[in-house]
């Protein structure tokens, strides 16, 4: 295990590197930040040739870069063209609003995905295996802009149960983590509904059944146990998209996230601020696929970590 998780993170070097080097040089695409920061008025060459020296931008970029790479490495992102402070801080500000979002999300997902997919399987053809199929097609249709925009207006707008925007408590987490849990269930349910059918289908399954175990009893402790495999795969990898992947959601709610923050620094030219959120998302993107990668051993003993094989 150790063996693996030093490749592993050697691939994660390598990965990041390879993402800094596409958003430093992309990010570049977008427009001059000076041409933004000096938008008004009528600035002399004099000021702007200043400004570019004062935010290293008068250097070519083969030297920027390596700037930035020798910041990456001691995990500093540098400082913010706009407010001047340092990027990290402004990251981290915004991390507790994009972690307790995407685990809002997840959870809800969960909740929901799971018992109808389970249901679904084991009422398979019935008028439950029906409505759960529907329900799946139903999260997968709906575009979660639309469905933030009808929670807010139910619960927020005319009931007036629930905030429709800002951080400032757990209930402002409902609407948001809602929106994307429902999304997210339709394709979850499915893939439990599917999953389970094909481990049912198993014999050690009617085997388990014919030692008189409760049909219940069979589902959650062999069935559903063996199945969890690709459950766990989908929601790990969701999970690091969801970091970094809701920024519509955190624009209809006003969600203080990272992926808002993102969008806010790409319309103002903010390079530091866009690679050093870019950058912190894909580490932890990479560190939970690392992390649901190591629980297929713990899901089930046979699986070796690292995926050579089974014991």
């Amino acid at each position: 295990m150790i063996g693996y998780v030093i490749r592993r993170l050697f691939h994660t070097v390598l990965v990041v590197f390879a993402i800094s080097l596409l958003i430093f040089f992309s990010i570049r695409l977008t427009g001059d930040p000076v041409s933004v920061m000096l938008s008004a008025g009528e600035p002399s060459k004099e000021a702007i040739a200043q400004l570019k020296a004062n935010l290293g931008l008068d250097k070519p970029l083969y030297v920027q870069y390596f700037i930035f790479l020798k910041g990456l490495v001691m995990f500093d992102f540098g400082e913010s063209f706009r407010s001047g402070g340092p990027v990290i801080d402004l990251i981290m500000d915004k991390a507790g609003a994009t972690l307790a979002l995407a685990v809002g999300g997840i959870l809800v997902s969960i909740v929901i995905a799971i018992p109808v997919g389970i249901l679904s399987a084991v009422k398979r053809g019935t008028f439950v295996d029906f409505f759960g199929r529907v329900f799946s097609l139903m999260g997968i249709s709906f575009p979660n802009f639309w469905l933030g925009i009808m929670l807010i207006l139910i619960f927020a707008v005319n009931l007036k149960w629930l905030p429709s925007s800002g951080f400032d408590g757990p209930q402002n987490l409902i609407l948001p983590s809602i929106t994307l849990g429902m999304i997210l269930s339709g394709i979850l349910a499915r893939l439990v509904r599917s999953s389970m059918l094909e481990v049912m289908n198993q014999q050690y399954i009617s085997t388990a059944k014919s030692k008189g175990i409760s049909d219940w009893a069979v589902i959650i402790k062999h069935a559903f146990r063996n199945a969890l495999l690709p459950t766990v795969t989908f929601i790990g990898l969701q999970f690091g998209s969801l970091l970094g992947g809701a920024v519509i959601v955190e624009q209809i709610f006003s969600w203080p996230g990272i992926g808002r923050l993102i969008i806010d620094a790409i319309n103002q030219r903010d390079y530091p601020v866009v690679q050093g959120g870019v950058i912190f998302l894909s580490i932890i993107m990479v560190f939970v696929n690392l992390v649901v990668d190591l629980s297929y051993s713990l899901i089930d003993p046979r699986i070796k970590s690292g995926g050579s094989g089974h014991a």
